[in-house]
């Protein structure tokens, strides 16, 4: 429900034009612009298949590749600790045989999980297709639900979070975009075969923090070890590490942090948790969950306290103001 809201906000402003400027019913319009938002995600999968559909053209260099450096991890082994080839084999036979049961509930479990996700697709968008149809009904609840000197109070909290989803989401769609773009002229410069496919899976695998760049890292490293030398390999690891640090200190900062300010403290903690209860898509949506939080905590008094804690820290506020100090030094008078 919570990611089909983020969609449902992001789908807002082309919905109201749908709806004033073509004067399209809102359940049409509804329905029309979360299927051009699948549509237009389907495409990019779509185009991430095809250039993987291509691998199998390499899967022969791919093996020889596999069995010459298998070979030779084979003699450094022999070289280094004496174990002969026909004892690393039958070690990784018995290796192999014992993992057996486990790799049969592995794959039961990953049938099971692309159930899930499917599912969870599924549901994430008709939630954001009822969003679209009853976000005036919803936010007008809100608004009667508080006492008339607090509707006004809740109405900001609404517009603030609405704009800021907004304008996170298409932050992320740009670095994305960025990143993606910075990738591919790297690859290409240094004529890393599938580059247009690796860079995609790098931009989309980046919207996970800390974790996407890695995993986009080892499908990389593990292509361009099919496909070309050890040199390449290397170059392509020198890459990730020059596009993480742009991103990391430049495009991220500028783009998406301007919108949602969040420490990072906060942010780690928030991820761990995020997947201990949602898994990966718990880690997906901790960052708007948190900028949501922030937004609330500082606009509800009691709350203050917690959409400080959530910020970055401000050392421009001072620990105790100079009327506090004031006040505090004649209670202390007045004590004595």
């Amino acid at each position: 429900m919570f990611l089909g809201l983020l969609i449902a906000v992001l789908l807002i402003p082309v919905s109201n034009f749908l709806e004033t400027r073509i004067r399209i019913p809102r359940v049409v319009s509804a329905l029309l612009v979360v299927f051009l938002f699948v549509v237009i995600i389907a495409s990019v999968f779509a185009v991430i298949g095809s250039q993987i559909a291509g691998l199998k053209e390499d899967w022969p260099a791919f093996q020889k590749q596999l069995m010459d450096s298998a070979g030779i991890v084979q003699n450094w082994i022999y070289n280094r600790f004496g174990i002969e080839q026909v004892r690393q084999i039958s070690y990784l036979e018995e290796a192999a045989s014992n993992s057996l049961d486990t790799g049969t509930n592995l794959l039961g479990k990953a049938v099971s999980s692309l159930s899930t996700v499917l599912m969870f697709v599924f549901f994430s968008l008709l939630y954001a297709v009822f969003l679209l149809i009853y976000r005036r009904h919803l936010v007008k609840f809100l608004m009667i639900s508080f006492r008339e000197t607090h509707q006004e109070v809740v109405l900001d909290i609404v517009t603030q979070i609405q704009n800021m989803v907004k304008k996170y989401l298409m932050g992320l769609i740009l670095q994305m975009a960025i990143v993606s773009i910075m990738a591919l002229i790297a690859f290409s410069v240094m004529g890393i075969k599938y580059s247009f496919m690796l860079a995609i899976i790098t931009g989309v695998l980046n919207v996970l923090p800390y974790i996407g760049v890695l995993v986009a890292l080892i499908i990389s490293v593990l292509i361009t070890f099919a496909t070309a030398s050890a040199t390449k390999v290397l170059l392509v690891i020198s890459a990730y590490i020059v596009i993480h640090l742009i991103d990391g200190n430049i495009v991220m900062p500028k783009i998406v942090g301007s919108k949602v300010k969040v420490n990072s403290l906060v942010v780690v903690i928030g991820l761990i948790i995020g997947e201990m209860m949602w898994g990966i898509f718990g880690m997906l949506l901790t960052i708007p969950s948190l900028a949501i939080l922030k937004i609330v905590f500082d606009r509800v008094k009691s709350l203050k306290p917690w959409g400080f804690l959530l910020g970055e820290e401000n050392n421009e506020i001072p620990l105790i103001t100079e009327r506090e100090k004031e006040t505090h030094t004649v209670e202390i008078e007045e004590e004595k």
